[in-house]
């Protein structure tokens, strides 16, 4: 399956809002012939894009080349909820990696989320940064954990932007019956992902990054220079740094293992008449269900609603249907609220949920695999990636020392067990 073209138009971005209120940039020129950098960036979402401008910030010749526009991916069709921690919580990462690690590792989610407003402040990206993420819980039992967690990043992490919520406090903020109680993260908050990775893109041309759109990698030849094998051209590089996530293909085999794409949903109601009656404040909410629910409020006041789930690699004919069903199960008065967009995306996962990064060889750089968690930490894998590159590898190193294992069956039999941890998963979201 050619997730670059199975669901979209070569060199269209996804009917959105996100698109409708974006300002694209000019079309850019496909690779044709042989060039020469000391770094080639394959993908022009977050994590490529990020990577390219700090590159270019220390002075390297880059070169970026992605198959479609930039911002195409999941980069511009997102959620737009900057989490300010890991895809894990600290409780699991203590367990898995050590206390001393986790606390590195929550240090890094921090500095991603800074990241993100840091650079949209400082290249005009007009993202449009709104602060706060509640974790909504949709069964009673849970709400005891999260206000313990809360609790523990308080008391162990001396982070007082979170607090737990009760069932009244909740209800007050997201007017929904379905949430017993939560936490509200100030440190988080949501943005225009699309806008974002413009303004990325237009920072790296102004720091003299050359951009190849609609420009497909075939192969990575590893060698000293690395060569990038395009459909009409190559890039002969120093370094490679590849920024795939759920569009990496056939392109290797090692990552695809271990990452793997699934489609997520998305729908725009239309501007909303009294949108405090349904989230007071704008605050970006997530729930604990397993195919999690997401929602907020556009700056126009439409309820832009994520979620549901599809079993298979195409995009449902009716997402918008598809989607309005879960909408109306938080939200009952939006039953009949009209929806004026409705796309899909791809994201790559990985097991464990962690991102996966790897030095696929002396000059190959892989990160991808942010499970539904990569606004904040995709573009901070762009600057640890820089920085590995110019010989300052120990938080790059950190990242990669998470482990992320195979799937089962590898990249063949990755799906199909999917679909079965899916519909177990949904089950048990009902009881």
């Amino acid at each position: 399956m050619d997730f670059l073209t199975a669901n979209d138009k070569l060199g269209e971005y996804p009917s959105s809002w996100y698109a409708a209120t974006a300002k694209p940039l000019p079309p850019q020129p496909a690779l044709r012939g042989h060039v020469h950098c000391d770094v080639c960036v394959v993908g022009g979402g977050f994590t490529g894009l990020s990577t390219a401008l700090h590159l270019a910030e220390r002075g390297y010749k880059v070169t970026l080349v992605e198959a479609q526009r930039v911002g195409f991916g999941a980069s511009g069709r997102n959620g737009g909820q900057v989490a300010q921690d890991q895809r894990l919580d600290q409780e699991e990462l203590e367990k898995m990696m050590g206390k001393d690690i986790a606390r590195q590792l929550w240090a890094l989610g921090q500095e991603s989320a800074q990241l993100v407003r840091d650079l949209d402040a400082k290249w005009d990206c007009g993202a449009g940064w709104v602060p706060g993420i509640i974790h909504a819980d949709h069964k009673e039992r849970f709400v005891g954990h999260s206000h313990a967690y809360a609790e523990k990043l308080n008391r162990e992490y001396d982070y007082d932007l979170i607090r737990p919520l009760d069932r009244d406090e909740i209800r007050e903020l997201v007017a929904s019956e379905a949430y017993h109680g939560g936490t509200l993260d100030m440190g988080g908050g949501h943005i225009h992902p699309l806008r974002f990775a413009l303004g990325l893109a237009r920072a790296c041309q102004q720091g003299g990054v050359t951009i190849y759109e609609q420009t497909r990698v075939v192969d990575i030849v590893d060698d000293s220079p690395a060569q990038v094998i395009c459909e009409h051209g190559t890039v002969e590089a120093d370094y490679v740094v590849m920024g795939c996530n759920g569009y990496l293909g056939k392109m290797n085999g090692h990552v695809a293992a271990r990452v793997m794409p699934i489609n997520n949903f998305i729908v725009a109601t239309e501007p909303l008449d009294d949108p405090d009656a349904v989230l007071k404040n704008n605050h970006a909410v997530a729930d604990s269900k397993f195919v999690i629910n997401y929602f907020r409020l556009s700056e126009d006041n439409r309820m832009l609603f994520g979620g549901a789930e599809s079993y298979g690699y195409k995009f449902p004919s009716d997402i918008a249907s598809l989607v309005r069903k879960p909408m109306s199960e938080i939200f009952p008065q939006l039953a009949d609220a009209r929806i004026d967009y409705a796309w899909g995306g791809t994201l790559g996962i990985t097991m464990n949920r962690m991102p996966h990064f790897e030095r696929l060889s002396g000059n190959v750089l892989s990160l991808s695999g942010y499970s539904g968690h990569g606004v904040a930490m995709a573009t901070l894998a762009g600057k640890l990636a820089a920085e590995a590159i110019a010989g300052q590898a120990e938080r790059f190193d950190l990242m990669a020392s998470v482990p992320t294992p195979r799937f089962p069956g590898g990249a063949a039999l990755r799906w199909p067990l999917l679909v079965l941890a899916m519909v177990w998963y949904s089950m048990r979201d009902k009881l």
